[in-house]
């Protein structure tokens, strides 16, 4: 583990480093291979606006309870299984996505491909074990800003890639490539990583079907943080109805659903913190604060959420503000998913140097900041301007992201899975309701919207606690094992 820090290495920690933003990075070109293609799609099969507006509704509804459910499987099973596993199945899906013929095929296919965007979770929990604390806030975001490029280098080949294989089915040729290089990039992975570095111990919850946590106010407090998770597919059902998708029975039935899974979930989270409910207290060392979990959360919310809901109306914004062309639009939009190389690990390392809620503070100040200057564009800014707030703005939302993930695994190491579950779920919330918020509202409101939310975080992180010393973990013999978070 004393291996320096070397990004033109691939060797022992850094290998891990490649190989798992590589996974990242084809699960989120799986994820968003449709979006760049959607023109020949509509064409293929003859859909309407409306159908073309559900498929993308549907491409994130399953992510949220996605991330959830993979942060369980990676705590129990590691992340080697877990993401290669997920790759492999994702692939097939992919393949039925690429051949369908009719637009329910298509629906439920793109529905299934929204687990994929699960992925992110998996790797945080491997660079949590392959890297020391001082290091894993710059991997963290090295991990998730390559990563995330997958979205942009989607968008970038896979029209040409289509216009390569030509004909009428280009765009299913394209798609298919995407499938099939991630079957077999799920097998390389299988066979070239391990969970832990040799001699180190991968930590596994107590039990499994829900979070652990150390008192009965947090045990409610995790209660209170599920909820909303479910009230934000109850939002996209909603948007369903709204789209004429879905009709009222259909719709009534699935908020029934939900309200029964998160009763489920109620249940499972009961029956694991049984001795915490019964009055049992949790040992000092194996004690956690689950507040640090909701308050990253909501910082994740905020920046990642906000990111989602940009990327999606910022090519109209700039095309309709400024009259530029749609593909002059499109490429200043891109720059805000271009930050994501450099700001995500800049975030990360920026938390690794310094203290990491300081650094979160100060970066969702710069966010709010951004996100009212942004407000205030209109057609009487020079355009260079306007691009050159929106990339200052995109800095700071993606710098938030990385110095929220440096945290992540220095909460409590055998639930990072689950916590890193939780967080990015939250991120796909945010994006939910910051796209409700721009469905009402114009853009002026809307960036406002996203600045008070951005007042909201940094009130919250007042309350963060700085990771200090050690964190304990209990090796399977009873021996405790310390382990630095400092």
């Amino acid at each position: 583990m004393s291996q320096q820090f070397s990004l033109v290495s691939f060797h022992g920690k850094m290998r891990i480093l490649h190989l798992t933003w590589l996974a990242f990075f084809l699960s989120f070109v799986l994820w968003f291979n449709h979006a760049p293609l959607l023109a020949s799609i509509r064409k293929a099969l003859d859909l309407t606006e409306q159908q073309v507006k559900t498929l993308l509704i549907l491409n994130v509804a399953l992510t949220i309870p996605a991330r959830i459910a993979i942060g369980m499987l990676v705590d129990k099973f590691g992340p080697k299984r877990v993401y290669s596993g997920l790759l492999f199945l994702a692939s097939w899906v992919c393949l039925a996505f690429a051949l369908a013929d009719d637009y329910t095929t298509l629906a439920l296919t793109r529905f299934l491909l929204g687990f994929v965007g699960a992925g992110f979770v998996i790797g945080i929990r491997m660079i949590g074990e392959w890297f020391p604390a001082r290091e894993v806030g710059l991997a963290e975001g090295i991990y998730g800003g390559f990563g995330n490029f997958g979205s942009a280098a989607a968008a970038m080949t896979l029209p040409t890639l289509a216009l390569w294989y030509g004909g009428e089915d280009g765009w299913r040729y394209a798609i298919a490539t995407t499938g099939t290089i991630a079957l077999v990039y799920a097998l390389v992975y299988f066979f070239s990583v391990s969970d832990t570095p040799k001699g180190s111990t991968y930590f596994k919850p107590k039990k499994n079907g829900a979070m652990e946590v150390s008192s009965i106010g947090d045990f409610f407090f995790y209660l209170a943080l599920n909820l909303p998770l479910y009230l934000a597919l109850g939002l996209l059902t909603w948007k369903l109805v709204q789209l004429g998708m879905f009709d009222v029975i259909l719709a009534n039935a699935l908020y029934l659903a939900l309200s029964l899974l998160y009763a489920f979930q109620v249940y499972h989270a009961a029956r694991v913190n049984h001795g915490v409910l019964m009055g049992q207290s949790v040992p000092a060392f194996d004690r956690y604060k689950f507040k640090q979990v909701a308050i990253l959360s909501l910082a994740y919310f905020i920046a990642f959420g906000s990111e989602l809901a940009v990327v999606s109306m910022l090519p109209l914004f700039f095309q309709d503000t400024f009259g530029i062309s749609q593909v002059f639009a499109g490429m200043l939009a891109s720059g805000f998913a271009f930050m994501n190389l450099l700001a995500r690990p800049g975030g990360g390392l920026i938390s690794d140097k310094f203290s990491r809620k300081k650094t979160l503070l100060i970066l969702l100040a710069g966010l709010g900041l951004g996100y009212f200057a942004m407000s205030r564009i209109t057609a009487a800014w020079p355009l260079y301007l306007a691009v050159a707030a929106t990339m200052a703005c995109s800095f700071f939302v993606q710098a938030t992201e990385g110095a929220v993930f440096a945290m992540v695994p220095l909460v409590k190491r055998r639930l990072t899975g689950q916590i890193a579950g939780m967080v990015g779920a939250y991120g796909n919330v945010g994006g939910v309701v910051f796209l409700t918020v721009f469905s009402f509202a114009s853009p002026e409101v809307f960036f406002s919207v996203i600045a008070s939310f951005a007042l909201l975080g940094m009130a919250a992180c007042l309350f963060l606690d700085d990771p200090k010393g050690q964190m304990a973990e209990v090796l399977p013999d009873g021996t405790v094992q310390m382990i630095d978070v400092g």
